[in-house]
């Protein structure tokens, strides 16, 4: 019996049953043209022979295979594995599994991961940009070949695509303006690599926030970095705190530079919030660590992960195709802490 259920094929379900190969195909896919009834029974004794699909057989015979390719920058960033656990639950619900791979915020690892996902025949593709990222074209042989490609919170300067993301311009116009309220007079800006929209949307968020409350716009504290890592964060800290007249409040375009920003601070003596308030961006699990605790902004990465699914499985059934309104955004919210609560 074991040999017969580790070579068991369609032929044999359809011979069992009186059916034709194609009936009892079709009834394990789900068809609509096959009765719920006979699907029923192929599917009962599917499961009782321990009946397995081919999926390298299967992908031959279509060019595709029933996964979904994730491509991201680090999976160990707090915000990106949310947002690929939130990729694989939705897609596994709906039949489909996941190839993830990293560009480690490398455009050429970037374009080499996405030929190694092309020869996969992958059904669709979500991918966050590698932060380096300006030129798009690697993308194009996804679209030659209508494979959908759906973009989450990094996402490419062009029209006519396909995207998750968030409000960011507003989400750094709260942010911003909630400093403004606790008191601060002069809020710098941490952001990340000005070609990513979703840093120059924050950017504009911020400065939108300052001149709504007649605040200044200062070039000098609105500073960018290539990564906006935990150095970086630390570096911009301490040119700003140099400065003859420092800034009140920071606000941070993601949570490792704002939490860089405290430690900094602290060691030089400096209180939190009471002389310098600082709010992030992500709500990573470590702003409930850092003493004090960090105020951010709340990403929904798993929502995210689950919305791209939904829309790549949504393309896929037009054939590649999609409507006008290529655009999914979702909210967010402030999760106020000690880090920037004077009132």
């Amino acid at each position: 019996m074991e040999e017969r259920k580790k070579g068991l094929t369609i032929y044999d379900l359809a011979e069992e049953l009186k059916l034709s190969p194609s009936t009892v195909s079709r009834a394990l896919n789900d068809h609509h043209s096959i009765g719920k009834k006979t699907k029923k029974a192929v599917k009962k004794l599917a499961k009782e022979r321990g009946y397995r699909p081919n999926a390298i057989a299967s992908s031959l015979r279509t060019n595709r295979s029933n996964t979904i390719g994730i491509l991201v920058s680090w999976i160990n960033r707090p915000f990106i594995s949310s947002l690929i656990s939130g990729i694989e639950k939705e897609a596994r619900a709906k039949g489909y599994q996941a190839i993830i791979s990293q560009s480690h915020d490398s455009t050429e690892l970037e374009i080499d991961n996405l030929q190694a996902l092309y020869d996969s025949r992958i059904s669709a593709l979500i991918v966050s940009l590698a932060m380096g990222t300006t030129d798009y074209s690697h993308f194009d042989l996804f679209k030659d070949s209508d494979i959908p490609v759906v973009f989450v919170d990094r996402i490419p300067d062009m029209l006519n695509i396909n995207k998750v993301q968030i409000n960011n311009f507003n989400a750094a116009f709260e942010a911003t303006e909630h400093l403004i309220e606790q008191g601060c007079k002069r809020v710098a800006h941490f952001g990340g690599a000005s070609h990513q929209s979703i840093y120059k949307d924050r950017m504009l968020g911020y400065v939108a926030a300052l001149k709504k409350n007649n605040l200044e716009v200062d070039e000098a504290i609105i500073l960018n970095a290539n990564s906006l890592s935990e150095e970086e964060g630390t570096r911009l800290t301490e040119y700003v705190l140099n400065m003859d007249n420092p800034p009140d409040g920071i606000f941070c375009a993601n949570d490792k530079a704002a939490v860089s920003a405290i430690q900094y601070a602290k060691k030089r003596g400096i209180k939190i919030p009471e002389e310098l308030a600082i709010i992030g961006f992500n709500n990573d699990p470590i702003c409930e660590i850092i003493d004090p605790p960090l105020s951010s902004v709340h990403h929904p990465a798993q929502e995210m992960g689950k919305a791209a699914v939904q829309k790549a499985l949504s393309m896929i059934e037009q054939n590649g195709t999609s409507e006008t309104n290529n655009r999914v955004i979702l909210d967010t919210h402030l999760v106020i802490r000690a880090s920037s609560k004077r009132k």
